[in-house]
Protein backbone atom coordinates (compact mmCIF):
# COMPACT_ATOMS: atom_id res chain seq x y z
CA UNK A 1 0.00 0.00 0.00
CA UNK A 2 2.95 2.31 0.55
CA UNK A 3 3.69 2.10 -3.16
CA UNK A 4 0.20 3.32 -3.92
CA UNK A 5 0.75 6.18 -1.48
CA UNK A 6 3.93 7.19 -3.29
CA UNK A 7 2.08 6.99 -6.58
CA UNK A 8 -0.69 9.26 -5.28
CA UNK A 9 1.90 11.75 -4.01
CA UNK A 10 3.69 11.83 -7.38
CA UNK A 11 0.43 12.18 -9.28
CA UNK A 12 -0.59 14.99 -6.96
CA UNK A 13 2.65 16.87 -7.49
CA UNK A 14 2.27 16.68 -11.26
CA UNK A 15 -1.37 17.74 -11.07
CA UNK A 16 -0.56 20.64 -8.75
CA UNK A 17 2.30 21.86 -10.97
CA UNK A 18 0.13 21.58 -14.08
CA UNK A 19 -2.68 23.47 -12.39
CA UNK A 20 -0.34 26.25 -11.31
CA UNK A 21 1.27 26.47 -14.76
CA UNK A 22 -2.08 26.74 -16.51
CA UNK A 23 -3.75 28.95 -13.93
CA UNK A 24 -6.23 26.21 -13.06
CA UNK A 25 -6.74 26.67 -9.31
CA UNK A 26 -9.06 23.68 -9.06
CA UNK A 27 -6.49 21.32 -10.58
CA UNK A 28 -3.78 22.69 -8.29
CA UNK A 29 -6.03 22.11 -5.28
CA UNK A 30 -6.83 18.57 -6.43
CA UNK A 31 -3.10 17.94 -6.67
CA UNK A 32 -2.61 19.00 -3.07
CA UNK A 33 -5.45 16.70 -2.02
CA UNK A 34 -3.89 13.77 -3.91
CA UNK A 35 -0.58 14.43 -2.17
CA UNK A 36 -2.28 14.43 1.23
CA UNK A 37 -4.02 11.15 0.40
CA UNK A 38 -0.68 9.64 -0.55
CA UNK A 39 0.94 10.75 2.68
CA UNK A 40 -1.96 9.29 4.64
CA UNK A 41 -1.71 5.95 2.85
CA UNK A 42 2.03 5.81 3.53
CA UNK A 43 1.51 6.64 7.20
CA UNK A 44 -1.14 3.96 7.54
CA UNK A 45 1.13 1.39 5.91
CA UNK A 46 3.99 2.38 8.24
CA UNK A 47 1.73 2.06 11.28
CA UNK A 48 0.50 -1.33 10.13
CA UNK A 49 4.07 -2.51 9.56
CA UNK A 50 5.10 -1.25 13.00
CA UNK A 51 2.29 -3.24 14.59
CA UNK A 52 3.47 -6.37 12.84
CA UNK A 53 7.10 -5.74 13.71
CA UNK A 54 8.20 -4.92 10.18
CA UNK A 55 10.40 -2.00 9.27
CA UNK A 56 10.14 -0.29 5.93
CA UNK A 57 13.12 1.46 4.39
CA UNK A 58 12.55 5.11 3.55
Amino acid sequence: MADKGAMDKAKGKVKEATGKATGNDRMAAEGKIDQAKGKTKESMADAKDALHGKHRKA
